[in-house]
């Protein structure tokens, strides 16, 4: 059985979890990170020598770094649908996966961690700022890519859509000004009834 490490609070498991899930795998998943601990302890650091989550065993195979997890997983269980069969629309996936986490996910973390898990009297309001105006700059090329098609590959919820969703799902809980999206919310809608998407979007944010 597959096994999933890492704390479903880390919005890099919850790719992992959506995916999983998505693909109708039995999986275990266990607690590690943040207040579960785990990952300084010797025999994780054999699973992930950066000590970070999320990890995957599968089989045997030991495979951490989140997109690439899920880009295995979809490409290992090609009947989900997940993964495009052309190369250009793969290629296409990889793009908006690497955008996801290098651009849309690294700009928010900052009001993230001030809003969410920072104190109040300790925020830093203008910190929070300059992650907000980043942050809404690049929801707006998303917003862009979206307009006449049901998901970011087109008319097919593929392996992109999940890194994506995450983040554009939790950026929309904070209690920032955003600004109106139609086309992302209407894709955040459709996104939200995949299986894998249920317990993600139950989430609070912590």
């Amino acid at each position: 059985m597959l096994k999933i490490w890492g704390r479903i609070s880390s919005i890099n498991v919850q790719k992992v979890v959506w995916c999983a899930t998505d693909l109708g795998l039995p999986f275990e998943r266990v607690d590690a990170g943040g207040q579960f601990g785990v990952v300084d302890t010797a025999e994780y650091g054999r699973l992930n020598p950066n000590r970070r989550v999320p990890v995957i065993e599968d089989d045997g195979f030991v495979l951490w770094e989140s997109n690439a997890i899920v880009r295995y997983l979809s490409a290992r269980h090609p009947d989900g649908g997940l993964y495009p069969e052309s190369l250009q629309a793969r290629a296409d996936c990889d793009r908006w996966m690497d955008w996801a986490s290098l651009e849309l996910i690294a700009s928010m973390r900052d009001a993230f961690w001030q809003l969410v898990r920072t104190e109040p009297a300790k925020r830093q309001q203008a910190v929070i700022d300059a992650s907000s105006r980043q942050t809404e700059s690049l929801l707006g090329i998303l917003e862009a890519a979206l307009a006449g098609r049901d998901y970011i590959g087109g008319d097919r919820f593929t392996m992109a859509d999940i890194p994506l969703a995450c983040a554009a799902h939790r950026w929309r809980l904070l209690p920032v000004e955003q600004a109106p999206r139609p086309n992302v919310e209407r894709w955040l809608e459709r996104a939200a009834r995949r299986p894998g998407a249920r317990e993600i979007m139950a989430l609070s944010l912590t």
